[in-house]
């Protein structure tokens, strides 16, 4: 089954809202989604988006609810310890629910058991990207250089156990090449470094799209499935000899563990109209995501895969986070 879906297809598998309505009245009050991130970022922004939409539709209001912390946990797990009456609900994203798992000794909260998932929202690629001074034009002679200079070349990442280590350790694995991992404290520190050309490689969307744009990084390739639309020019790892190499960013909705379905039903009918909302989408395309609107049941196996996927790598390369 196919990871990611088009929004077009979801719609095709919806049923009149008055079939899919829960008993109760639901919702009757405010609904809340917690984003376990600090306002301002991406995952805040979305919240936003989808909260004010949804809000429309519910004829509740639907608040945000930022709870931050170590790596997103606080957060998780506040929710996954909530009522499951659909009035507290969580966006999670691919760190949360299944790198920081992967990586982490303690977890105060399981993913598979713990939640009850509604809908993965968006997925977006990440950008392998250079200093202009690595002297390779395409990632093919970014593996060559790699492999001929072992050890030379060092990549930044946003801390250990992040998105971009885990992302750089099955890219090392898929191809053989061999690089030193240089961790800061989050993004916006490492690209400093990675334009001055100090770290001369970086995986990253949000911090390296505006910096490929300038020509002050070179974009070699991407991490998803197929092209992104924002930089179509660029060829995907996959494509590029490596077919089946895939990391993406993503985030999805999903409220705690034993939330009656009828009320998960209703709330993923609202986020597949929330993301078909115009202005919604564009924004979100604009900022590389691609829209996925998929059924809670294929979301759940979404997390099974990828919780697997990135434990799997965490384990071979020996990484842990809390070391």
């Amino acid at each position: 089954m196919r990871r990611s879906f088009l929004l077009a297809a979801a719609l095709g598998f919806l049923v009149p809202a008055q079939a899919q309505a829960p008993s109760g009245g639901y919702p009757e009050r405010p609904i809340r989604i917690v984003a376990p991130a600090p306002p301002g970022g991406a995952m805040d922004t979305l919240a936003r988006l989808l909260g004010q939409k949804m809000s429309d539709a519910l004829g509740q209001a639907v608040v945000v609810e930022n709870r931050p912390g170590a790596d997103g946990n606080i957060g998780a797990e506040f929710v996954a310890r909530a009522a499951a009456d659909g009035y507290t609900l969580l966006l999670g994203d691919v760190t949360v629910l299944t790198m920081g798992p992967a990586v982490r000794r303690s977890v105060p909260y399981d993913a598979e058991r713990d939640f009850a998932p509604i809908s993965q929202l968006v997925s977006a690629a990440n950008i392998l990207a250079v200093h202009p001074t690595v002297p390779v034009a395409n990632f093919r002679e970014f593996v060559n250089y790699a492999k001929a200079h072992p050890g030379k070349l060092s990549y930044a990442s946003t801390g250990r156990g992040g998105s971009v280590h885990l992302a750089a350790e099955l890219l090392k694995r898929a191809t053989g090449v061999d690089m030193l991992h240089v961790p800061y404290k989050g993004a916006s520190a490492a690209i400093v470094d990675v334009l001055r050309g100090d770290v001369p490689v970086t995986f990253g969307l949000s911090q390296v799209l505006p910096q490929v744009r300038e020509g002050k990084l070179k974009a070699l390739a991407t991490t998803g499935a197929s092209r992104m639309a924002v930089l179509p020019e660029v060829p995907t790892i996959a494509e590029q000899g490596y077919p089946g190499f895939e990391v993406t960013s993503w985030y999805g909705l999903l409220a705690p563990a034993g939330t009656p379905r009828a009320i998960v039903t209703r709330l993923h009918q609202v986020c597949v109209q929330a993301l078909q909302a115009a202005d919604v989408r564009q924004k979100l395309e604009a900022a590389g995501n691609q829209l996925i609107a998929n059924s809670p049941d294929e979301f759940a196996a979404y997390i099974k895969a990828e919780k697997a996927k990135w434990t799997e790598v965490a384990s071979t390369a020996g990484i842990k986070a809390d070391e």
